[in-house]
C-alpha cells in the first residue's frame, strides 16, 4: 500500500516538472535544483526555476524517470482477462437435431431456441420439442446464443445397430410336412361368398352379416366329409373393402372365385382376379346361383376370356364348377377340385422352430385386450410365445379358434385368435416369434426408432423447402419495395398485414363453418383401413375441407367426445358401441354421434354432412314471360325514361319479383321493375295474354323489340357434395 502512495507521489512530482520546462528558455532567475533519494523511487525535489545551464541536465534526468516507470510497469504481471472477454462456449451439434436437444446442448431453456427462429423461414408456431431443426436453423439459434457451433461427428456418423427380427432362411425339405391349404373365398358384392362358406361349414354365418353383405375378413378351418381341413378366408365383396381383398390374397395358397351366373363378371370380380395374379395364386371358379331361371353359366365363362382367365373347357387350366351356394348343390365338386389343386401344388411346412405368420385381422375386446386373428405359417404356435408384430409385441396369454374354443398349440395353415398383445397391431403384419421379452422390447424399438428417422427425414425436406419458399417471397418483395420510397412501402407492408390480420373468434368460426373435422372408430382394424382409404378419395376440399381427427378401434369413449367438442367434429362409428353414458355426455357437449353397421350407409351419411356445410345454392323459377313488342320513352321530371310495351306469353308478371332481360338468348340484365302498368294504370300482377308498359331500375338499358323480359323467384336449395366414392 505505502509502494502504491510512493509511486502516485512522484508522478506527480514528474508531471510537475515537465509543466515547468517550456519555461526554461525565459532567462528567469534560476535556483539550485538538489537531488534527494528517498527509499524506493528516486525523486526531484527543486525550487521555483532551475538556471539555463542546468537544462540538458534536467531533461536527461526527466526522462531517466519516465523510462524507470515504464519499466517497472512493463514488469509488473499481467491480470487475467475479465470475464466480458471470456471465450465463447461450444455447442456440439449435428444435422437433424430436435429443438429439446439443441437447448439441452446449449444449457438453455426451449423458449429460448424458438425466440431465436423468431423473423426467420421457419414457423415457430408449427415446431413442438421434437421437431428436426435442419443446418440454417442450427447455426441461427447458436449465432444468436453468441455461442461457438461445433458439429459433432460422432451424433453424425453414429451408425445404430439393428436390431431388427427377420424370418429364418428356407427349412430343409427333409423337415417339412404336409399342411391344408389356405383358400380365400374372393368376388364381386352379394354374389354369395359366405353362403356358399356357410354350406361348407354347415353354419349361418350370412344372415347374421349387416346387410346381407361382408364386412370383415373371416378365417376358418373347415373339415371336409373325407377327412380333409381347409382353411378359408372370406373377404368383403364391396368396393370399400379393396385392401382387405389383397391381404387375404397375399396369404393365401388357393383362390376360389364366386361369380354369379345371372349377374356375370363385376367390377369386384375384375378386382379380385388382379390381386390374385398380383400373389401368383391359382384360381378355382365357382359359378354359382346356378338354380335360377336366368343363369348363364356359359356366359361368365366366355366374359372371364376378356379377363385371361380360361376354363378347361375353352382349353385353359381353370378348374370351373357349376353350384348353387343356397341349395348346396355341386359343392361335393368344388371341394375335391380344390383338394386336387392342393396336391398338385404339394403344400408342406416346418412345424418346429420359432413361429411365423400374418395378422389377417385385429380389434380390441372389453374383457381380453388386443386380440389377432392369425394364419400360422412356419413353426408352432404355444402358450406363453413371445411374438412381434409391427411395432407391437405380445406375450401369448391365450389362443382360440373361429368357434371360440381355446387352443393348446396352432400349427401351419391354422387361423388362430390370440390374446396377450400389449398393443394393437395392423392387419396385414407379419408375425415373428422371439426368444424373450427383452428381445421383443428391442425389436419394437428399433422399429421405432427406424420409423422416426424416416420422419425426420420427411421433415427435414418439409422445412427445406418452406426455407426455400420463404426465401423466394422474400426476393421477391425486396424486387417489388426496393425502388420504393420508405413511406410508400412502409404503406404497402402495412396493407399486407391488414389483409392477414388475426381473425376474431366469432370470424374464426365463421371461417372454420366450411370445415368438417371428423373422429373415426372401428370394431376391427380392416374396417378401419377400409374407411380411411375411402376418406383419402376425397377431392372436393375446395368445397368443404374433410379433417380426419382422430381414428381407432374399439367404442366410442369419453376421450372421443372431448375431441369432438373441441375441434367441433362429428364421431362415426362402424360395428361399434357408444353407452348411454357416452350419449349422453355427447348430447350435453352437443357433438354428433353416428354409429352405421354398413359402410355405404356410413359414407351416405358422411356426404349428406358435407352438403349441410356448404353455402346454399340459389336456384330461379321463372314465373312469367313477356315479350317485348314496341319501345318508347316517357318524360318524368327532367330525364326520359325507357319503357317497353310488352304482352306476357307465359304465366304472369308480378312487379315485386326479379326480372332479367334476355336478347339473342342473352342475360344483358337483372334486377327489379320501377314501375308496371296496364293502359294507365298502376299494377303489381299482369296475367297470361294482357298488354303492359314497364320500366327498369337502370336507366341505361335500352330496350329493343323481340327482347324477352323474365319474371323469376329465387329460392335456397341445398348444396349437395361433389364428392363421389365410386359405389
Amino acid at each position: 500500500m505505502n509502494q502504491k502512495i510512493l509511486k502516485l507521489e512522484n508522478l506527480l512530482r514528474f508531471h510537475t516538472v515537465f509543466r515547468q520546462l517550456p519555461s526554461l528558455g525565459q532567462g528567469r532567475t534560476s535556483v539550485q535544483w538538489k537531488r534527494v533519494c528517498s527509499s524506493g523511487y528516486p525523486a526531484w525535489t527543486a525550487p521555483l526555476f532551475p538556471p539555463p545551464w542546468q537544462r540538458g541536465a534536467l531533461l536527461r534526468a526527466a526522462f531517466s524517470q519516465y523510462r524507470l516507470l515504464v519499466t517497472k510497469k512493463e514488469g509488473k504481471p499481467r491480470k487475467p482477462p475479465s470475464s466480458l472477454t471470456k471465450s465463447r462456449k461450444e455447442v456440439e451439434a449435428w444435422l437433424g437435431m430436435t429443438v429439446e436437444e439443441m437447448a439441452r446442448a446449449m444449457d438453455k431453456d426451449i423458449d429460448c431456441v424458438y425466440e431465436a427462429l423468431l423473423n426467420t423461414a421457419v414457423d415457430v408456431d408449427a415446431l413442438e420439442a421434437t421437431s428436426p431443426l435442419d443446418e440454417v436453423c442450427i447455426k441461427e439459434v447458436i449465432k444468436k446464443a453468441g455461442m461457438k457451433l461445433k458439429w459433432s461427428k460422432l451424433k453424425q456418423d453414429k451408425v445404430r445397430e439393428n436390431k431388427d427380427a427377420v424370418r429364418r432362411p428356407p427349412a430343409d425339405p427333409a423337415l417339412l410336412t404336409p399342411r391344408p391349404p389356405v383358400v380365400t373365398i374372393m368376388g364381386h358384392v352379394d354374389h354369395g361368398k359366405t353362403t356358399l362358406l356357410d354350406k361348407l361349414r354347415k353354419t349361418q354365418v350370412a344372415a347374421g352379416e349387416a346387410g346381407g353383405i361382408t364386412q370383415h375378413l373371416g378365417a376358418f378351418l373347415v373339415s371336409l366329409p373325407s377327412g380333409e381341413k381347409i382353411t378359408f378366408l372370406d373377404t368383403p365383396g364391396h368396393a370399400a373393402f379393396s385392401a382387405m381383398r389383397a391381404r387375404g390374397a397375399h396369404v393365401t395358397d388357393i383362390v376360389i372365385l364366386v361369380v354369379a351366373a345371372d349377374d356375370g363378371v363385376m367390377k369386384q370380380t375384375v378386382e379380385s382376379i388382379r390381386h390374385a395374379r398380383d400373389a401368383q395364386v391359382p384360381i378355382v371358379l365357382a359359378i354359382n346361383k346356378c338354380d335360377k331361371a336366368e343363369a348363364d353359366p356359359e356366359r361368365v365363362r366366355k366374359e372371364l376370356l376378356a379377363y385371361e382367365v380360361v376354363c378347361e373347357d375353352y382349353g385353359g387350366d381353370v378348374q370351373a364348377v357349376d353350384i348353387s351356394a343356397r341349395t348346396g348343390s355341386n359343392l361335393t365338386a368344388l371341394a375335391e377340385a380344390t383338394i386336387a389343386l392342393a396336391e398338385m401344388l404339394e403344400l408342406k411346412a416346418d412345424p418346429s422352430g420359432p413361429v411365423e405368420g400374418t395378422v389377417v385381422e385385429s380389434f380390441t375386446d372389453k374383457g381380453r385386450g388386443p386380440v389377432t386373428t392369425a394364419i400360422i405359417q412356419r413353426g408352432t404356435l404355444r402358450k406363453g410365445s413371445i411374438l412381434v408384430a409391427g411395432k407391437c409385441w405380445a406375450k401369448v396369454r391365450s389362443m382360440f379358434d373361429e368357434n371360440g374354443e381355446v387352443l393348446r398349440e396352432a400349427c401351419p395353415s391354422m387361423p388362430v385368435g390370440i390374446i396377450g398383445w400389449k398393443d394393437l397391431p395392423s392387419a396385414g403384419d407379419e408375425i415373428l416369434e422371439v426368444e424373450s421379452e427383452t428381445r421383443a422390447r428391442e425389436v419394437v424399438d428399433w422399429r421405432k426408432y427406424e420409423q422416426e428417422q424416416e420422419k425426420t427425414k420427411d421433415d427435414l425436406k418439409v422445412i427445406e423447402e418452406k426455407r426455400k419458399e420463404h426465401q423466394e417471397g422474400h426476393r421477391k418483395d425486396r424486387d417489388q419495395y426496393g425502388s420504393l420510397h420508405w413511406k410508400e412501402r412502409s404503406y404497402l407492408k402495412y396493407q399486407a398485414k391488414k389483409e392477414h390480420k388475426v381473425f376474431r373468434p366469432k370470424e374464426k368460426v365463421e371461417r372454420d363453418s366450411n370445415v368438417l373435422p371428423i373422429i373415426i372408430k372401428g370394431d376391427v382394424d380392416g374396417s378401419v383401413e377400409a374407411i380411411l382409404d375411402l376418406v383419402d378419395t376425397y377431392d372436393a376440399s375446395h368445397e368443404c375441407k374433410l379433417d380426419l381427427v382422430h381414428f381407432g378401434v374399439g367404442d366410442i369413449t369419453e376421450n372421443d367426445v372431448n375431441l369432438a367438442e373441441t375441434f367441433g367434429g362429428v364421431i362415426y362409428g362402424f360395428n361399434v358401441n357408444a353407452s348411454n353414458a357416452i350419449q349422453q355426455s355427447a348430447a350435453k357437449k352437443q357433438v354428433k354421434i353416428k354409429l352405421h353397421k354398413v359402410i355405404y350407409r356410413l359414407v351416405e351419411d358422411l356426404q349428406e354432412e358435407l352438403s349441410i356445410r356448404l353455402p346454399c345454392i340459389v336456384e330461379e323459377h321463372p314465373v312469367g314471360e313477356a315479350s317485348v313488342l314496341a319501345t318508347f320513352s316517357v318524360t318524368e321530371g327532367k330525364k326520359k325514361v325507357p319503357v317497353a310495351g310488352c304482352r306476357v306469353q307465359k304465366g304472369q308478371l308480378e312487379k315485386r319479383k326479379k326480372f332479367k332481360l334476355i336478347r339473342n338468348g342473352h342475360v344483358i340484365w337483372k334486377g327489379s321493375l320501377t314501375s308496371l302498368k296496364h293502359h294507365k294504370d298502376d299494377v303489381s300482377v299482369i296475367k297470361t295474354g294482357m298488354d303492359c308498359g314497364l320500366s327498369l331500375d337502370e336507366e341505361n338499358i335500352e330496350f329493343k323489340v323481340g327482347d324477352e323480359m323474365v319474371c323469376y323467384e329465387e329460392k335456397e336449395v341445398l348444396a349437395k357434395t361433389s364428392w363421389d366414392p365410386g359405389f
